[in-house]
């Protein structure tokens, strides 16, 4: 078997064999590395001599986990799989979510690795090889990653916005700002602290799609510093990238320790742990439920993106994937279930606060109408019963109840940027926990954009004239310059 050298340049990890669109006559086509004989139509990787690897590889089998870690295990554990517990049957969802896990997940997941791992080529590359007709499939791939890099990269702005101001005492959105005549600005009274903060001081929304309102400074400059950081932490492949998961995978895990302990200690968590895990087998009875479940399973492995293929051609073709995918598979189910568990402990606590508050304002109201005594703290409950519901109407009560302020949880950006701010608020130390939290929403920011634009930078340097631009992947990184005002369109 003669193997030919395809490639003679400098390797960092984004180079990939030439593509051929049409069959060579001799048998084969598609994206090779070595030509064999005519009979046998296979895909190798073969050594340079010198005993220098024809592709970049990682460093350590540590390297490697870190980043398949840092990719599946995103923003989605923290804010939408605690939704989805809550709103699909407490812990009777964990049983669709493992079937879709074994069923689904594990399957497409051994899939892309193992593709790449054998072939060691982007997904366009895989894909070509498998059948120029299916080429295709890589570049749609390619385009699909590209939007979602460009929504990531505008959360991590957000985040960059909330962490700055988290050095700020008190918090920025800890009180609602006040008027000319120093009362509260009416929009913020009507909703909350938070929701303000996020809505007008944060995103400044318009009115409307037709008042489109102009760029805002503040949200331009964090845009640019994001794709800043991204573009030096991808500009040379792996090895830039491969040093950064050793921060943007283990942090979190850290954070969500400290928030963990911290979390249960707090007054009310017991009751948010209750309510969000409570099984409510009957939900299993509805098709939405298995279809979230299936949903957030291919979400968090990032699957169809190209990128576990990109990671798997930097394995060597004898590396044991079936126990990387394995392992993977649990840690990301782990981490959705433990991440649950720190945020409904800690909306545990805010649901009592706002109770407490309740109850207080109600008792004030009562006591001015006189319908309960001055130090009656034992007759509310008995008072609030008397009255129907004219009267609460009339006297202007509120209900406070437990199950409905945890019933009033948000998932995606809700979550983040309203709902747990407000809960951070109530905590001693309020900015600390804030730099905490948003630390750790950018390192897992952080750590998904990598393995999204690494599948995407793969398929594109499948392409001939890009490999052709002369350079390091740093310069060839270029052509993402446009993306920061793509990334404020889609915002």
């Amino acid at each position: 078997m003669a193997a030919t050298k395809i490639i003679d340049a400098p390797r960092n990890g984004h180079e990939m064999a030439p593509l051929n669109t049409r069959a060579r006559g001799d048998g084969t086509h598609g994206v090779t590395i070595v030509l064999t004989a005519p009979q046998r139509n296979s895909v190798q990787s073969v050594d340079i001599p010198g005993n220098e690897p024809e592709r970049a590889a990682w460093s350590g089998k540590m390297q490697f986990f870190l980043s398949i870690i840092g990719y599946s295990v995103g923003l989605g554990n923290i804010w939408r799989f605690p939704y989805l517990c809550q709103q699909n049957g407490g812990g009777a969802f964990l049983i669709p979510f493992m079937v879709m896990l074994i069923l689904e997940g594990i399957p497409l997941f051994l899939i892309e690795l193992g593709i790449g791992q054998r072939m060691r080529l982007g997904a366009l590359g895989v894909w070509n090889t498998i059948h120029p007709w299916l080429g295709g499939i890589g570049i749609s791939s390619c385009i699909v990653t590209l939007f979602v890099a460009l929504y990531y990269n505008v959360i991590i702005t957000w985040v960059f916005f909330y962490l700055f101001n988290s050095f700020r005492y008190p918090l920025p959105w800890s009180s609602c700002p006040l008027n000319g005549t120093g009362f509260e600005l009416e929009e913020c009274a009507k909703s909350s602290e938070t929701t303000y903060f996020w809505y007008r001081t944060t995103l400044d929304a318009a009115p409307s799609m037709d008042e489109p309102g102009g760029l805002k400074w503040w949200i331009v400059l964090c845009l640019m510093l994001s794709w800043t950081i991204v573009f030096f932490i991808v500009m040379k492949g792996i090895q830039s990238s491969g040093k950064v998961v050793y921060f943007t995978s283990l942090f979190p895990y850290i954070v969500l320790t400290i928030f963990f302990i911290r979390g249960i200690t707090l007054r009310g968590a017991g009751a948010g742990l209750m309510h969000m895990y409570t099984p409510k087998v009957e939900k299993l009875l509805e098709p939405t439920v298995w279809l979230d479940a299936a949903t957030q399973v291919f979400y968090s492995f990032g699957l169809a993106f190209g990128s576990l293929i990109a990671f798997g051609s930097y394995n060597t073709p004898k590396n044991n994937c079936v126990r990387d995918v394995l392992l993977v598979s649990v840690c990301n189910a782990v981490t959705a279930i433990y991440a649950s568990v720190v945020i409904f402990a800690i909306l545990g606590f805010k649901a009592t606060v706002n109770v407490d508050r309740c109850i207080a304002s109600n008792t004030e109201i009562l006591v001015k109408n006189k319908l309960l005594g001055l130090n009656d703290t034992q007759g509310y409950e008995q008072a609030m019963s008397l009255l129907n519901g004219t009267e609460l109407t009339r006297l202007q009560l509120s209900e406070c109840s437990l199950a409905h302020e945890l019933d009033n949880a948000a998932e995606g950006t809700g979550l983040a940027f309203i709902v747990f701010t407000q809960a951070i608020v109530e905590l001693p130390g309020a900015p600390f926990w804030a730099v905490l939290f948003f630390t750790m929403l950018l390192s897992l920011g952080l750590g998904s954009q990598i393995g999204i634009l690494e599948g995407m930078l793969c398929t594109l340097f499948d392409i001939d004239i890009i490999k052709r631009v002369p350079g390091s992947t740093g310069s060839r990184c270029s052509t993402l310059l446009p993306a920061p005002l793509a990334s404020w369109w889609w915002r």
